[in-house]
C-alpha cells in the first residue's frame, strides 16, 4: 500500500518553497506599508508577475503557466502568509478569468488569456450589487441585446480589484421576463470601454491594498462575440465558478492563519514573564496546539477540495463550501487568538497579528458568507 496520497508531490512542495521565499523578499516587507496607505501592492504583483504566481492557472495553449488547482492553493496561501492584500492578484486573476475558461468561445480565451498569462491586464468578477449580494438572481444590472450588440447598464458593488483590472466578467439580467436564475449571461467588459467607470473605493476593515470599488456601466457597447456561454446562463457559469475558486479563499485564510500563528509563536518564545518564557506556561502552550491543530485540519480539506476541483469530482459543491466555510472560520479563530497571545502589543500596530486579524474577516464573507456555505453544503447533502 502506498501512502504517497497523503504526502504533497515534490513539484509542489518546490513551488510552495520558491513562493515562499519571494514572499519573504519582495511582498512581506511592503504588507504593512500597504495596509497603513490602503495602496495597492505594486512591488507584490512585479514580484509575482516575474515569477509567473500572479495567475499561474492559465492554461499553457494561452500562454500560461498552467498550474493545476493544487498548485494555485499552495501560491495564494503562501502569499497570504506575510500579505493577504497581494494574495488577492492570484485569486481574483482566477476568479474573474474563470467564467471565460469554463464556458468561454476559443476566440474569446485566446485574446483575454495571454495578457492575462504574461501580466499585462488583470481579470476581475462583476456578479455582486447593493441589493443583491447572496441573493444574486435580484442583479438589477441589464443588458439589452441592439443588432449584434449588447448594452450594458447597471453597477456592480464590492468589486475586488476595480480600477485596477483591465478585464471585468460581469453578470447581467438579459431577460427579464424570464425564469429566475435562469435570465442571466456573462460578458467580457474591458476598463477602456466607453461608459466603464468607477466609484470611490470602499474604506475597509481588512485587505486594504486590495481596491473595492463600484464599476459603473452607463450604456456600454460591447459586440456579441465578448459573451461567454449561451444567453440565459450566466448564473449556472457563476455557480461553477465559485464551486471551483471559493477554495482559493479557504487557502487565503489558511495562509493568514499561518501567518498569525508563526507571529504568536515567535512573540511568545521571547516574550518573558514572573521570570520564564510565556511559552512555558501550559495554558499558553494549550492555546497554541489548539491553533495548530484547526489550522492543519482546515488546511488538509482544502487540499483534498483542491484536488476535487482539478478532477472535477461530483461531490465538489460540497467540498469547495466545506472547505472555505471551515479554513475561514479557523482563520477568524486563530487570529483572535494570536492578538491575546501577544496581549497588549498584538492589539498595537507594531506587530502584524491586528492586520491579520482584520484581513481574516472577510474571507467569512465574500465568495458566499460562511451562512450561505452552510447552506449549499446541507442542499448537497439532502437533495
Amino acid at each position: 500500500m502506498s501512502f504517497d496520497l497523503f504526502r504533497l508531490p515534490e513539484e509542489h512542495e518546490a513551488l510552495r518553497a520558491a513562493v515562499r521565499d519571494l514572499v519573504a523578499d519582495k511582498i512581506t516587507p511592503h504588507a504593512a506599508a500597504v495596509d497603513a496607505s490602503s495602496s495597492f501592492p505594486r512591488e507584490a504583483y512585479d514580484a509575482l508577475v516575474a515569477g509567473e504566481f500572479h495567475a499561474a492557472h492559465v492554461p499553457a495553449e494561452y500562454d500560461g503557466a498552467g498550474a493545476d488547482a493544487l498548485a494555485v492553493c499552495l501560491i495564494i496561501e503562501e502569499v497570504a502568509r506575510g500579505c493577504a492584500s497581494s494574495s488577492l492578484i492570484p485569486a481574483v486573476n482566477k476568479l474573474g478569468s474563470l467564467p471565460l475558461i469554463l464556458a468561454g468561445s476559443p476566440e474569446l480565451k485566446a485574446k483575454y488569456l495571454p495578457p492575462l498569462a504574461r501580466g499585462e491586464a488583470m481579470f476581475s468578477y462583476a456578479l455582486s450589487e447593493r441589493e443583491a449580494g447572496s441573493d444574486t438572481a435580484s442583479m438589477r444590472t441589464r443588458a439589452v441585446r441592439d443588432g449584434d450588440d449588447w448594452v450594458l447598464n447597471g453597477v456592480k458593488a464590492w468589486i475586488t480589484n476595480a480600477g485596477v483590472s483591465e478585464y471585468y466578467t460581469v453578470l447581467a439580467i438579459t431577460d427579464p421576463s424570464g425564469r429566475r436564475g435562469a435570465n442571466a449571461t456573462a460578458f467580457v467588459v474591458e476598463k477602456s470601454d466607453p461608459g466603464v467607470t468607477f466609484g470611490a473605493p470602499e474604506r475597509k476593515l481588512g485587505i486594504k491594498g486590495s481596491p473595492t470599488r463600484e464599476v459603473l456601466l452607463e450604456n456600454v457597447r460591447i459586440p456579441d462575440d465578448r459573451r461567454i456561454g449561451a444567453p440565459g446562463e450566466g448564473l449556472k457559469v457563476a455557480l461553477r465558478t465559485l464551486d471551483h475558486t471559493r477554495i482559493t479563499i479557504g487557502a487565503q485564510a489558511i495562509g493568514i492563519a499561518q501567518g498569525a500563528l508563526d507571529v504568536a509563536t515567535a512573540y511568545v518564545r521571547e516574550r518573558k514573564q514572573f521570570g520564564k518564557r510565556v511559552a512555558d506556561f501550559q495554558a499558553i502552550q494549550f492555546m497554541l496546539a489548539d491553533m495548530a491543530i484547526g489550522l492543519e485540519a482546515a488546511r488538509q480539506l482544502v487540499y483534498v477540495a483542491a484536488a476535487k476541483s482539478e478532477r472535477g469530482d461530483a461531490d465538489l459543491t460540497f467540498f469547495g463550501a466545506a472547505a472555505k466555510c471551515q479554513a475561514s472560520d479557523t482563520a477568524m479563530r486563530i487570529t483572535t487568538d494570536a492578538v491575546q497571545l501577544l496581549g497588549g502589543a498584538g492589539y498595537t500596530q507594531d506587530f502584524p497579528a491586528e492586520r491579520m486579524m482584520r484581513d481574516a474577516k472577510i474571507t467569512q464573507i465574500y465568495e458566499g458568507t460562511n451562512q450561505i456555505q452552510r447552506l449549499v453544503a446541507a442542499r448537497s447533502l439532502v437533495s
